[in-house]
């Protein structure tokens, strides 16, 4: 007992100097703190207001990004049931709001159906025109620009040198390409119209066995190839596969 007794007044100064240096601790984080919040506190409530903000502007442009492309969507609908009943006139009134919409491909094939509208209205100037700005209009989306350049080579193919038909769409009229069916046959009418059967017949037998071609081109086509002396039925796959080879050395030559 006399040791415990002897203990105790040395331990009751260390507890009380244990709870004296915690007290102090404390006081001295609530001062750090107090300072961080004086110093940064202004940054960060800016900080949080602009991030949430940018949330909010992020949010408000998707809905109205979203709402938008539905009000196009209703627009061009409305275009494509005018046409369908023969309304010409109110499917190119429908389609002007579409004519420079932010969505590239609904500013698209708004130019294009009004170029075709015109076209269709025996305005052929006016067609031509719209469907050269697209042609050369590098925002959109290139299958877009090809079917423009072939609808305006086509609307313009009477008074074009056969040479600049041929020139255009070459690039397109190959095997693969997507309009390989509408570029390859004004082509091939090209290459007749420059004699150069040796060309066009071989070309049309081409078009006459690609299945990816439409069967209106395709029934055409076998009936020209037929008349140039290529019969587009019989011949082989690795004829029609050296086709397009031979066409470019025999013009090469010429």
């Amino acid at each position: 007992m006399a040791k415990d007794e002897d203990k105790a007044p040395e331990e009751k100064p260390d507890r009380k100097e244990e709870v004296f240096l915690r007290e102090v601790d404390e006081a001295v984080r609530e001062d750090q703190l107090k300072n961080f919040v004086t110093q940064y506190g202004l940054w960060l409530a800016a900080a949080l207001v602009i991030g949430l903000g940018s949330l909010a502007g992020w949010i408000f442009y998707q809905n109205s990004q979203d709402e938008d492309s539905g009000i196009r969507s209703e627009e061009y609908v409305a275009v494509v049931d005018s046409i369908r009943q023969n309304n010409l006139d109110g499917a190119a009134t429908a389609l002007e709001p579409l004519m420079e919409a932010e969505q590239v491909g609904y500013r698209a094939a708004a130019q294009l159906l009004s170029a075709n509208i015109a076209l269709e209205k025996d305005d052929p100037k006016k067609a031509i025109e719209g469907y050269a700005k697209v042609a050369a209009d590098d925002s959109l989306p290139q299958p877009f620009r090809d079917l423009a350049l072939i609808r305006q080579t086509a609307a313009e193919f009477d008074s074009l040198e056969p040479q600049q038909v041929v020139d255009r769409l070459k690039p397109l009229a190959v095997p693969g390409n997507a309009w390989f069916g509408s570029a390859g046959e004004l082509v091939a009418l090209s290459y007749l119209n420059l004699d150069k059967s040796d060309l066009a017949g071989p070309l049309f037998a081409q078009l006459a066995k690609d299945d990816s071609v439409p069967s209106t081109i395709r029934s055409r086509a076998l009936q020209m190839a037929g008349v140039e002396g290529v019969d587009a039925v019989e011949a082989d796959g690795d004829d029609n596969n050296a086709a397009p080879d031979e066409a470019v050395e025999g013009e090469a030559k010429e």
